[in-house]
């Protein structure tokens, strides 16, 4: 399968990178500065782009099989992001390529009370606020688009530097918690979920969750 993926120099992004290279896939990134890119796989490979560019990001869409986008703007610009995923969008518009986005945790319910980890200081650390609402603002333009086929990923409120294990429990829209009411998990096991979900598609033009 032909996977391009965006942000793979980030850290969520640099793992989705390394899971696709050790599933056999044909890994293309864009990446805006090559100087960041030094540590990708050797079997990836690199042009230079990003979601700011969308006739570079069609091109390249229209030749995958699947878009992965792990995309994050820089701290104390987090209002870009909103921005940023309508350029994407633009991009992926011209062709019929999947796209799998990572979000973030804030528009995931805690319980059925309807109450949103945005909302909640159990999850969210005050100094997340802003990155969080963005990420609000990103979900809904996601829930409002219907001419590309997306997916968003919501990662759970914690996500841990911890090994590749392979394991995962999948949720919707609410909060996947383990017994002592944590949600968490390694971005190395969310890569593993993002691309399961790449090989074997569930979740088309809706959101999904993975946590241990």
């Amino acid at each position: 399968m032909r996977v391009t993926i965006i942000g793979s120099t980030g850290h969520v992004g640099h793992h989705l990178t390394t899971e696709a290279v050790r599933r056999g896939h044909t890994v293309t990134c864009l990446i805006r500065d090559p100087h960041r890119a030094t540590d990708l796989p050797a079997e990836v490979t690199r042009a230079h782009g990003d979601v700011t560019d969308p006739q570079t990001l069609t091109r390249h869409a229209a030749d995958s099989d699947a878009v992965l986008a792990a995309i994050r703007p820089p701290h104390g610009q987090e209002g870009r992001l909103v921005d940023m995923t309508h350029h994407l969008l633009d991009g992926m518009r011209a062709t019929s390529t999947r796209l799998i986005s990572v979000g973030g945790a804030a528009t995931l319910q805690v319980d059925d009370t309807g109450r949103l980890v945005v909302d909640d200081p159990r999850y969210l650390h005050p100094a997340a606020t802003a990155i969080a609402q963005a990420c609000v603002d990103q979900h809904d333009v996601y829930r409002k688009e219907s001419d590309v086929d997306w997916t968003y990923v919501s990662p759970p409120p914690t996500l841990t530097q911890g090994p590749r294990t392979g394991r995962y429990r999948l949720g919707a829209d609410t909060l996947v918690l383990d017994t002592a009411g944590d949600s968490e998990i390694s971005a190395a096991d969310l890569a593993v979920a993002i691309l399961d979900e790449v090989d074997q598609p569930r979740h088309r033009r809706r959101r999904f969750t993975a946590a241990y």
